[in-house]
């Protein structure tokens, strides 16, 4: 065995060309270019010794430039019973590279990695942030962790976040098994080729990649994993806490997941069948019945994480959730699932990647790593239906943007399936608003504005439903550009059918609503939905233009005109249509009453960079007609 470590740390250093000499100056101008620091070297090199012996044997150097990226030397080193930190140094230096103190482990805080909502939770860890206010200065961490489990990797990601303002003069990412331990790997934006270096003992894999230039923020850009480089690596066979398995494809991964960490988990105590069973009576439509089990799983259970060995990735026994009434998104699903089950209802305990970002599994490349929530599907026919099982409020098939529109994979006795989970559509992401007002002469305005909410929009006003009246009140004031506003009376309802809405009615007043000058006054039509922040420009941009999720925004609102006066401005009429998008502004007098109607049309998908200019322009136009200002005078 050590002669095979030996021969590791031999092939890693022929592999890579690590920079040891921290002087600034050597530093390559174009990596300086809007820096705030640059990583000067970033190493991780993964030794496999067994399927639950793992070695990563980790080297971050970062040249710290101002004070803007003091942070990227921040180091943070998780631990917990499978990972453990087992080896540490550092050293702070100057900007010439000489060395200005050693940093060693007892520097390092330790913390608990509590989230505040976990209710186990095993996690820790190792914290350090030199206190240096010379500038530039390079810190350099060298450290291993040991790690009992092969069931993951981590990918490897040598971009830095665009919000840092850091470039990388040199990263490199290896892994090292015997012939007996076969991995997968998947590059992805990888521009270089891997280096593979082999012996009858030991076989090395390497990824390099030098002098990555700071990445510019440019808007509606796609996701960061369609953009930079990424690779990911899967052992076709591993152990974790006792538990071994094997998979190379979505259907193996679904099959270990099942046999694995579902299989057996689903019993529930006779008395529970029963009540299901009598709580469904009289309900023929399945739907309808897996809605009613739905809704009482929702009042009976509530959320709590867990997040310690293997029991973040094993539910509870549905039984334990019956008994205690809580558990995390895992256990939860797999409890509805015996519910409805009990009731002879089908369903799929299915893994997702959560979050507004719509990250998808790789169709070509299965990992246990690329998923973070477990969410359920119930396969009815013609009309396969799909629910969140850890909210409390989302209606019976909705998920909302949490989750729509992107690739999963169902887990079930017969293996993996990928499935794609619902996709709101422009058409469905709606926001209807109609509205009556009156103008008094005084300039004060008053009347009623009712808005519903559809699609991904429905859950709009989620976090404001349950506050009190004065709670919602402050945030309504923050929600509309009104000033002077008082809501008299306001009401929030969320229909939770199979089709949910949120309607929210307001009645209000504002004084001083119309600005006046002399015996003129002057007003916005646009009441409630003004664009607020023209787009930013930006010249030469290198990333496609994406819009991650569409919608629609209509207004209409009617204003009584004050008795005597006239509009005396010529009234708005505007259409804008372009592929990303269409606007509509209207204005139109009826019997002393002005009619204004307002439509924003937002349309998701990938466009040509070419077309970000247009977009500029066209976001520029809804600024200004959303700001359009009307004049009356007494006739």
């Amino acid at each position: 065995m050590r002669y095979l470590y030996i021969l590791f740390l031999l092939t890693i250093c022929l592999a890579v060309k690590a920079q040891s000499n921290y002087d600034v100056n050597l530093i390559p101008k174009e990596l300086l270019s809007h820096a705030s620091a640059v990583v000067r070297n970033n190493e991780t090199a993964i030794e496999v010794k067994s399927p639950d012996e793992v070695i990563y044997h980790n080297k971050l150097a970062v040249t710290v430039l101002n004070k803007n990226g003091d942070d990227q030397v921040r180091i943070v080193i998780e631990y917990n019973k499978t990972q453990q930190l087992k080896w540490f140094k550092g050293m702070a230096y100057d900007e010439a590279g000489k060395p200005l103190g050693k940093i060693a482990e007892h520097d390092l805080e330790d913390h608990s990695a509590a989230d505040g909502f976990s209710l186990f939770l095993d996690d820790r860890f190792k914290a350090y942030r030199p206190s240096i206010t010379t500038y530039p200065y390079t810190v350099e961490y060298v450290y291993d962790v040991y790690v009992k489990q092969t069931l993951f990797f981590p990918d490897w990601n040598p971009n830095p976040k665009l919000s840092t303002s850091t470039s990388v003069q040199y990263s490199s990412y290896s892994i090292s098994c015997r012939p007996d331990f076969p991995i997968r790997y998947k590059e992805i934006n990888f521009p270089g080729k891997v280096m593979i270096n082999e012996t009858p003992l030991l076989k090395t894999y390497t990824w390099v990649i030098n002098n990555l230039k700071v990445q510019r923020y440019e808007p509606y850009s796609p996701i960061d994993d369609k953009l930079y480089t990424t690779v990911k690596i899967a052992p076709e066979k591993f152990v974790y806490q006792n538990i071994s398995g094997s998979f190379t494809n979505w259907k193996e991964y679904g099959q270990f997941v099942y046999d694995k960490l579902l299989k057996d988990r689903q019993q529930l105590p006779p008395e529970t069948v029963d009540m299901i069973n009598e709580l469904t009576r009289g309900i023929s439509d399945p739907k309808l019945k897996a809605k009613k089990i739905y809704e009482y799983m929702q009042q009976k259970t509530r959320y709590v994480s867990v997040q310690i060995g293997i029991g973040g990735w094993r539910p509870f026994p549905a039984s334990d959730v019956d008994k205690v009434s809580y558990g995390d998104c895992k256990a939860l699903v797999n409890y509805t699932q015996s519910l409805l089950k009990a009731a002879g209802i089908e369903s799929y305990y299915v893994t997702v990647m959560a979050g507004n970002e719509k990250e998808s599994a790789l169709p070509d490349f299965a990992s246990m790593n690329q998923f973070d929530h477990i969410i359920l599907c119930l396969p009815f026919k013609n009309d396969t239906t799909w629910v969140d099982c850890t909210s409390k409020e989302l209606p019976f098939g909705y998920l909302g943007d949490f989750t729509d529109d992107r690739l999963a994979v169902a887990c079930t006795p017969q293996g993996g399936i990928l499935l794609h989970t619902p996709k709101y559509t422009t058409a469905d992401n709606t926001q209807i608003r109609k509205a009556t007002f009156t103008l008094a002469a005084d300039g004060a305005l008053s009347g009623e504005m009712q808005t519903q909410f559809k699609g991904a929009q429905y859950d709009n006003r989620d976090e404001m439903v349950n506050e009190t009246f004065t709670e919602q009140v402050k945030k309504f004031k923050e929600v509309y550009p009104i000033e002077n506003l008082e809501i008299q009376s306001l009401q929030l309802k969320q229909d939770k059918s199979l089709n949910p809405v949120t309607t929210e009615t307001i009645k209000m007043n504002a004084r001083d609503y119309v600005a006046q000058n002399g015996g003129r006054f002057f007003f916005l039509p646009n009441t409630a939905s003004r664009y607020i922040k023209p787009l930013k420009e930006v010249t030469n941009r290198n990333n496609p233009v994406y819009i991650n999720r569409g919608y629609l925004d209509e207004d209409e609102i009617i204003y009584n005109l004050p008795e005597g006066y006239r509009i005396t401005t010529k009234p708005l009429e505007l259409i804008i249509d372009k592929p990303f998008g269409k606007y509509k502004a209207s204005m139109h007098i009826v019997d002393n009453k002005l009619v204004y109607k307002r439509s924003l049309q937002i349309n998701d998908g990938t466009y040509s960079k070419d077309i970000y200019p247009d977009m500029v322009d066209f976001y520029q136009t809804v600024f200004e007609a959303d700001n359009y200002t009307l004049t009356m005078e007494k006739k």
